[in-house]
């Protein structure tokens, strides 16, 4: 009898699940330790930012659960109606958004803030696993690569108004996935000077993302690059096995807000280079791991979304370690799993839970 293939539910890629939990246990401990001393000065409990956060990863682990049992199929069938409701709440932002710390990123549902610019990450591996699944028999030419980029420009110009960082990271999701699935590489020249250029206008629309160029080119010169000082002075004094877990001298109110964007470098000062190595390494394995399920993936929409969720978690780690050490200017990007942030941390379980699902199924051949 000839050979047919079938799709056979399976368990989920346990490698995957053990990174995972691992990464959420590191991050709740390290964020406990650089958030204790504002836990303690702003609100008299130093487990205060550690209690929101341990709620928030219990939340996403209930996520990653329920999206694990489930057909990720049934996700993106949804993908269109997630995309636009993505595009309806980052409207909602700046119309009724709360701002915090001069930024507008946040919408109040009852006691609740929620930040819509990660869901729409999801949103949009989802819709681009989606859109090219649909045109998989015409994904080589410039059309292909014209229109799957223009289905991102709304959500793109509406995130990146008022979170730049954000816009770029959904970007380049859009790029790697065109990339993944377009055999012919020259065109990505013309993309790339076409994104180079997108984000250049960008930058010049607001003084302030000119003033972090500055910054960042002579951070001794500018008020605002204390909190870059004293990130590298953080980094530097670790060494190389830290002062020891809970010893950082630099989160005492000199690297401000030391629980969020620059968490890294207390990870360097309490842990030393050690430390942020075994980190890497962790995210490197999650990345590795990523790409083998998207290798052994049934099918192409799978085979997306572990793309897309491989994409996003390598270029926000990356970006967030560059602006850490001062390699590229200061863009606001959390270190997943690890930085202080309920809704990240919420949409970032369940993105586990998609490549989780897609992991399930296996291609079995019977004969």
């Amino acid at each position: 009898m000839p050979q047919q293939e079938k799709r056979q539910r399976g368990r989920p890629d346990m490698t995957l699940l053990v990174l995972v939990v691992l990464l959420a246990f590191f991050g709740l401990v390290i964020m406990f330790s650089a958030s204790s001393y504002n836990g303690r000065v702003r609100f008299q409990d130093p487990a205060y930012y550690f209690k929101k956060q341990l709620f928030a990863t219990s939340l996403g682990l209930a996520c990653l659960y329920v999206v694990t049992i489930m057909d990720y199929h049934f996700f993106t069938e949804l993908a269109p109606a997630a995309y636009l409701l993505s595009l309806a709440l980052s409207t909602a932002v700046l119309l009724v958004g709360q701002e915090i710390n001069g930024s507008k990123r946040w919408l109040n549902l009852g006691p609740l803030s929620f930040q819509p610019s990660e869901f729409a990450k999801v949103a949009v591996i989802l819709f681009l696993a989606w859109q090219i699944d649909r045109t998989r028999s015409n994904t080589a030419g410039f059309w292909f690569m014209g229109r799957t980029m223009a289905a991102l420009l709304p959500i793109v110009g509406l995130v990146g108004s008022n979170n730049l960082s954000t816009a770029v990271i959904i970007l380049g999701i859009g790029v790697i996935l065109i990339f993944v699935s377009n055999a012919r590489y020259l065109k990505f020249l013309v993309l790339g000077g076409a994104g180079i250029g997108f984000i250049a206008v960008f930058l010049a629309a607001e003084s302030y993302r000119l003033e972090r160029l500055a910054i960042w080119r002579d951070p001794e010169k500018y008020e605002k690059g204390f909190q870059t000082i004293q990130g590298l002075y953080a980094i530097g004094s670790g060494g190389l096995f830290g002062r020891g877990l809970g010893s950082s001298l630099q989160k005492l109110g000199f690297v401000p807000e030391a629980q969020n964007d620059m968490i890294f470098s207390i990870i360097c000062e309490e842990l030393g280079l050690v430390g942020a190595l075994t980190l890497m390494i962790l995210f490197l394995l999650l990345l590795w791991r990523l790409a083998v399920i998207a290798m052994h993936s049934p099918d192409l929409q799978g085979a997306l979304i572990c793309g897309g969720i491989m994409g996003h978690m390598a270029i926000q780690v990356i970006l967030n370690i560059a602006v850490v050490t001062n390699t590229i200017p200061n863009t606001g990007i959390t270190l997943p799993f690890i930085s202080y942030g309920g809704t990240s941390v919420v949409f970032l379980l369940a993105e586990m839970g998609l490549a989780l699902s897609v992991s399930c199924h296996r291609k079995q051949i019977s004969a």
